[in-house]
């Protein structure tokens, strides 16, 4: 029995299915070994296909891994976008290649050449852009992508390792480059390193998550239908400036994340690797299976070696390449079952073991683990899964699938039901407690207050759900309002309740700390392609004489506290008390006392429990006018505890919409 099964019981009835899915991962790995050598020198395919040089013969070879296709051919500018000048040669086992020496191509096909392959197969001929390119561009004029031969006389040269975080969490500040900036275009890479990068460091972030990265040909998708897999998208910059900005926030001792997108991929056939060769299968499930109906997107077959080869491969190229220093695996409850987790309750042990699960994609995600691992030990894997998958986060030998953390989606959809649906004199302080903590142990939970997906258009972000139309009128200092003051209050306290109850690790979106207002909305047709809320206003958190800057003394203040204090690496909490009539919880991690007044009134005198006799002290406190707060608490009073048979208890003064931690004083 494999310990994922030993230390659950509730595993008991599929450890068979568990048993069945380490041994599927070990035939798999076991059988590339044979054929390749190593998983690592499996996911080389972008080293031998697209664009590689031959140092020995002095020239390029382009090559493409085509089954289904009866012709392809290399055009560009290079030869005058002539179609059927180069034809690629069929090499056997539906390889395609050419090679073009520099004697006859190196005045030509140069740095920055455009090129495109065209493919001529069952459902006639085609214009593509070749699957393992670098890079692809879109003109302006006819909005039209091409792919780009990419050879800058001058490769990037990296300055600095990748920082160690040593004892600090993981604190990830999740962000989009094109929107980054305040003015209403799309912003770039270098705009991002000059500007952003500066203002996370301050702000005491030590880990950045990059959304939208590899290309895809329409900018609202957010990222998440990519065309191309092995090109940054070029709309932000070149490669080099994507390299620059990993590089720079190496320096400043941040870890970069990648928004990895192996879930599903773009219809476009002009832009994608969709029928690519003619045929449905080549990367993808074919027929009906193919399709990902809500997503309006494809499907790849992760049981196809040469699919496993090339998303494997992609992981590596971004991990060496651009020196990513983990990934956010996107859609993995998609990728998990075969219904995408649509609809299904997740409520008994056979849900996450029976016919439903994509046995394929398992055994891939379990191999993506690996050789992340294997190239980086130090590197950094995240599942985005709302399903609970057990063993999600648990080594790969003990049964599990080799995450290292797990996205807590369920702790944002908790706050948008609250905030929305709950009137406050009905909030349940154990359910608040209880849906914070609500996670096996041995899972490292990324936790998270709010969504990116909660800003945009259609939905509100927590700041714009409690302050509504106000944060239009009520922001200045001098201006008075009870709906402001209380959406400040709770907004810092319920980023304080889930990052310190809620998982080892913290992800906050861009602008959220500092409460940006409205919401997310892309340039499109509906908005007369408007870049207006596509956009960061960073002159609002700047502005001292805006309450925004509250918000954001105390995000900075709360990311010092949990570096100095070990709160989120301690065991889970303890909760000490729950008063539903005062709206207030109360619990001890870490060796400190957190009590949250969720209510509208404050109690002098309330009495607490605490687990240790011995004076205390407030360590941090929503309160401090610094954050916001009416400075009713005296941050310098000590408060003394007092034991009566088994119990001891602390006299606090309970205010209305305050958080505040207490340290025992040694």
């Amino acid at each position: 029995m494999l310990p994922l099964v030993k230390n659950d019981p509730w595993l008991n009835p599929v450890s068979k299915a568990v048993d069945d899915r380490h041994n599927r991962y070990e035939q798999r790995l076991n059988d590339i070994k044979n054929n390749y050598g190593s998983l690592k020198t499996f996911a080389t395919a972008h080293q031998f296909l697209g664009f590689n040089y031959d140092k020995r013969r002095h020239g390029w070879w382009y090559r493409e891994w085509a089954p289904a296709a009866h012709y392809l051919s290399l055009m560009g500018d290079f030869n005058n976008w002539n179609r059927y000048e180069y034809p690629l040669e069929l090499a056997g086992a539906g390889l395609w290649e050419i090679f073009l020496p520099d004697s006859e191509f190196g005045d030509r096909l140069v740095h920055g050449s455009k090129l495109k392959v065209l493919v001529q197969s069952q459902i006639g001929e085609h214009e593509r852009i070749p699957v393992y390119i670098k890079r692809v561009i879109q003109d302006e004029g006819n909005k039209d992508f091409a792919g780009q031969f990419w050879n800058p006389p001058t490769p990037y040269i990296y300055k600095h390792a990748a920082p160690q975080l040593k004892d600090e969490p993981l604190l990830i500040y999740e962000t989009h480059v094109g929107m980054a900036q305040e003015e209403a275009r799309v912003g770039t890479y270098k705009e991002f390193t000059e500007k952003i990068l500066p203002r996370i460091k301050a702000d005491g972030y030590n880990a950045i998550q990059l959304m939208a990265i590899a290309e895809h040909p329409y900018y609202g998708s957010f990222g998440y239908h990519v065309s191309n897999f092995f090109a940054p998208s070029s709309r932000f910059g070149t490669p080099e400036e994507l390299k620059e900005l990993i590089d720079m926030a190496h320096g400043m001792g941040m870890l970069v994340i990648m928004d990895l997108v192996h879930s599903h991929t773009v219809k476009n056939i002009r832009e994608g690797i969709n029928l690519f060769d003619g045929s449905d299968s080549q990367y993808l499930h074919p027929g009906v299976r193919g399709n990902h109906d809500l997503w309006d997107s494809k499907l790849f077959n992760y049981g196809k070696e040469e699919t496993l080869q090339f998303l494997l491969s992609n992981v590596r190229y971004w991990l060496e390449e651009f020196r990513f220093d983990g990934f956010r695996f996107d859609g993995v409850t998609s990728m998990l079952y075969l219904d995408h987790g649509i609809g299904t309750t997740f409520d008994a042990p056979e849900k996450y073991f029976g016919d439903n699960v994509d046995d394929d994609a398992v055994t891939y995600m379990q191999l993506a683990n690996t050789l992340c691992h294997e190239l980086n030990p130090k590197a950094v894997t995240i599942a985005e899964d709302v399903s609970g998958m057990p063993g999600l986060c648990n080594p790969i030998a003990d049964g599990g699938m080799g995450f290292d953390y797990r996205l807590g989606m369920g702790l944002p959809d908790f706050w948008i039901k609250v905030l929305k649906d709950e009137p406050e004199e009905q909030w349940n302080m154990k359910n608040f407690f209880f849906t914070m903590t609500n996670h096996l142990p041995q899972t490292k939970t990324v936790a998270y207050a709010e969504s990116h997906d909660q800003a945009l258009v259609g939905d509100q972000t927590i700041a714009f759900r409690l302050m509504g139309s106000e944060m239009y009128t009520a922001m200045s200092l001098d201006t008075p309002s009870m709906t402001v003051d209380r959406g400040i209050a709770l907004h810092k306290m319920i980023r304080l309740f889930t990052l310190t109850l809620g998982g080892e690790a913290w992800l906050n979106f861009m602008g959220n700390e500092f409460g940006h207002p409205e919401w997310i909305d892309f340039p499109r047709l509906d908005n007369g392609w408007s870049y207006q809320y596509a956009r960061r206003q960073w002159s609002l958190v700047d502005n001292d004489n805006l309450k925004y800057r509250f918000m954001g003394a105390f995000d900075k203040a709360m990311l010092d506290f949990v570096k100095h204090h070990p709160v989120m690496q301690a065991p889970p909490a303890w909760m000490l008390y729950a008063d539903e009539e005062n709206k207030t919880v109360v619990y001890e991690r870490g060796n400190l006392i957190f009590v949250f007044n969720w209510g509208p009134h404050s109690v002098a005198d309330y009495k607490i429990p605490v687990r240790e006799t011995g004076d205390y002290r407030i360590i941090l406190t929503t309160d401090d006018k610094a954050f916001g707060g009416f400075g009713n608490i005296d941050a310098s009073v000590r408060f003394p505890s007092e034991k009566k048979g088994d119990d001891i208890t602390m006299k606090i003064y309970n205010v209305s919409r305050v958080a505040t931690v207490y340290q025992r004083i040694p």
